[in-house]
């Protein structure tokens, strides 16, 4: 099942492949050892220097990039380039400590749109198509990032960010717009808002829908696309690396093309730092290769995942990459068992009756942890029986102990409940003061 593909480098020889990210890494390699401070003083401290690297073998040899050096080089210490050579900045989104800088050449900004390109083209875009962008605009990369690969494959953006839901379906019907570009929560609440407002998807041109910014399950998947009657494509990317872009779904769905071209994937033992091979989960960790102003070497995300080379129906030769499992960062400790806020979704998805809107609340009571699951529920669900209430909460955490081995105790609450994000959903909320 051969496909469309933006850029012929999508389907080259792997040798090729290797050939071109050989040639890219040294570069790159030289190119931060002379202009970025906290690369050469890490590398001289490791006694790596940049004739060391001649082969994709010695990638392992270089340091681990953190968040952390991003932090403390607020805001411009990790750019490679001179300030006049950067034509746009964005920013991270995070919610402790200092927001992330990342600055874009001209060049970069290329690389960008043809990365997202290949993404709306795996998706079926064309350039005739008309792309709906509802991430947000702004520092957060995701509404421009999208922006940029619209105008790249020649398509028509149509930069609408993200609120005022019911003016998005109009546009999405006046407009007809044929790709929807937002976060898998806020495709959720529009396809929950069509239904409210008694509009068939049938009315909208919308054939498929790219998602990204938050970790979203294959149960999501599916709920997505009977909400919105289309095809829903992932697509993998932090502000750190690029942005949206750095991988991408095919129509065949089995994993997101790495555009390995510009970013080589490893992944590693997040407590060791041993890079493991593939097929086996671990922490994703990224090397930029093309990157003028912000390349970023053996960059750790945090995000657990896994890679393929196994060959894809659609022809493209790029490795790929699973959804991420979860984040080592975000990973709750709940009285000794590790917790990924997507493992508790893919139960509730299971039980049926629920919505895919949910909340949990992590307290310490005494020296022990409390984990309560907020999980509203379909609006066909009887919740003036009791009983029904009664043993759908029984369900429901006999299934989160089964799955999980932990305890939990569940509040089952009313359709609409759960407060709403065109952003990224908030999953989470841990009362507990774990550093006092």
């Amino acid at each position: 099942m051969k496909q469309n593909v933006w850029n012929p480098i999508e389907t080259a020889p792997v040798a090729e492949l290797q050939a071109l990210q050989t040639a890219r890494l040294i570069h790159t390699v030289h190119h931060v050892y002379e202009n970025v401070p906290c690369y050469r003083a890490r590398m001289d401290a490791a006694g790596v220097g940049p004739g060391d690297i001649r082969t994709l073998e010695d990638l392992s040899r270089l340091p681990f990039t953190y968040k952390q050096d991003l932090r403390d080089t607020y805001p411009y210490g990790m750019f490679a380039v001179p300030m006049e050579e950067v034509v746009e900045l964005h920013a991270s989104s995070g919610t402790t400590g200092k927001q992330i800088v990342v600055g874009y050449t001209r060049g970069d900004l290329e690389v960008w749109g043809d990365t997202t390109a290949r993404a709306l083209v795996a998706a079926g875009g064309t350039p005739g198509s008309k792309i709906h962008v509802s991430y947000g605009y702004g520092l957060f990369t995701g509404g421009l990032g999208l922006d940029h690969g619209a105008k790249t494959l020649g398509a028509v953006a149509i930069p609408v960010s993200a609120g005022n839901t019911q003016r998005q379906i109009q546009i999405l019907r006046d407009f007809g717009s044929d790709i929807l570009c937002c976060t898998p929560s806020y495709a959720t609440y529009i396809g929950e808002t069509l239904a409210e407002m008694g509009v068939d998807p049938s009315e909208l041109k919308l054939s498929a829908g790219i998602f990204g910014a938050e970790p979203w399950t294959e149960d999501a998947r599916h709920k997505i696309e009977g909400l919105l009657g289309i095809k829903a494509y992932d697509i993998y990317g932090l502000t750190e690396i690029i942005g949206p872009g750095v991988a991408y779904e095919c129509s065949c769905q089995q994993g997101m093309h790495i555009c390995e071209d510009h970013f080589i994937p490893e992944i590693i033992d997040p407590d060791t730092g041993e890079t493991l091979p593939l097929g086996q989960a671990g922490e994703l960790v990224f090397t930029c290769i093309t990157k003028e102003a912000f390349p970023l070497i053996r960059y750790r995300t945090r995000d657990i995942a896994t890679l393929s080379r196994e060959a894809c129906p659609c022809g493209r030769t790029l490795i790929k990459m699973s959804k991420p499992r979860g984040r080592t960062d975000d990973m709750l400790i709940i009285r000794g068992v590790n917790v990924f806020p997507s493992q508790i979704e893919s139960v509730l998805f299971q039980t049926g009756q629920t919505s895919p809107h949910y909340l949990l609340v992590v307290d310490r009571v005494g020296n022990v942890d409390t984990l309560e699951i907020l999980v509203e529920m379909s609006p066909d669900f009887e919740f003036d029986a009791v009983r029904l209430v009664e043993q759908k909460q029984r369900e429901i955490a006999e299934s989160v102990q089964s799955t999980l081995g932990i305890s939990a105790k569940i509040s089952l609450v009313s359709p609409k409940t759960i407060q709403r994000s065109e952003g990224k959903a908030t999953r989470v909320i841990d009362k507990r003061r774990l550093y006092e």
